[in-house]
């Protein structure tokens, strides 16, 4: 039943990412430049992905246990490590230079984009690369 779950939250964020225009890099990239030619949309995706994120914590904080686990895996740590801050710069560069970052690239993988399969691939091997340096 997890499983399922799963994958329908997942189609149901990418049905979402793919209608708000995230999968298309040059709307992301309009979004992230406030001095060209912006494209304030976003900001509204934005404003509702932190708003149901909030209301998701709090349906969390008033609930014993969550509908299909055991319990809740809320994250703990909240100090700021080299690791942290490599990782987001990493991120918010890769995401300003091509509008992509790794959701929408996943949901935007139905455009046929040649750069979408690029960025994939890129970040396949990215992630193949840090769990390779983490068991050294």
């Amino acid at each position: 039943m997890i499983g399922w779950v799963a994958f329908a939250c997942g189609v149901l964020f990418g049905f979402g990412l793919a209608l708000s225009g995230m999968t298309n890099p040059a709307k992301v990239q309009a979004f992230l430049d406030p001095l060209g030619n912006w494209d304030a949309s976003l900001a509204c995706v934005m404003g509702g992905a932190v708003a149901a994120s909030a209301l998701g914590y709090v349906v969390c904080r008033r609930r014993d246990k969550p509908w299909f686990a055991a319990e809740f895996s809320l994250p703990t740590r909240r100090d700021i490590d080299a690791r942290l801050l490599v990782g987001a710069s990493l991120f918010g560069v890769g995401w300003g230079l091509v509008g992509l970052c790794p959701g929408p690239a996943l949901a935007g993988i139905w455009r046929g984009s040649a750069e979408v399969f690029l960025f994939n691939a890129a970040m396949l091997v990215g992630v193949l690369a840090v769990r390779a340096a983490d068991r050294s």
